[in-house]
């Protein structure tokens, strides 16, 4: 009998240190796995900002920068005031005129909706 309990003893031992075995190769299972997502989440996040940059590049030399653009604009605007302004200039006495020529101008004659009473 002493021999049987002994075999089981060494049998419970063993499936005891099977289990550890098992338990230890999951936890490394784990961690790997653990490790290796964290290594491919900062490959991924290096990469997005590697082609956020080279999008930002080719924005820059595309388009120009957005100071650049709204300089242009501000020139261009200020150019077309300008021009705008010496129009108005050179037109303000050739209206002036007109306007006057119409208000001096009086046309004595009776419009054609006008009738006359008693005609």
């Amino acid at each position: 009998m002493a021999s049987n309990s002994q075999g089981i003893q060494q049998l419970l031992a063993a499936e005891k240190s099977a289990a550890e075995k098992v338990s230890a190769a999951r936890k490394q299972k784990a961690k790997r796995l653990k490790q290796a997502k964290e290594e491919a989440q900062a490959e991924i996040e290096a990469y997005r900002k590697e082609r956020e940059m080279q999008f930002k590049r080719y924005e820059q030399q595309m388009l120009g920068s957005k100071d650049d653009m709204a300089v242009t604009i501000d020139k261009e605007t200020k150019q077309q005031i300008i021009a705008l302004s010496h129009r108005v200039n050179d037109k303000r006495e050739e209206a002036l005129q007109a306007l006057l020529d119409i208000v001096y101008t009086i046309d004595a004659t009776v419009h054609t909706n006008m009738q006359v009473n008693g005609a």
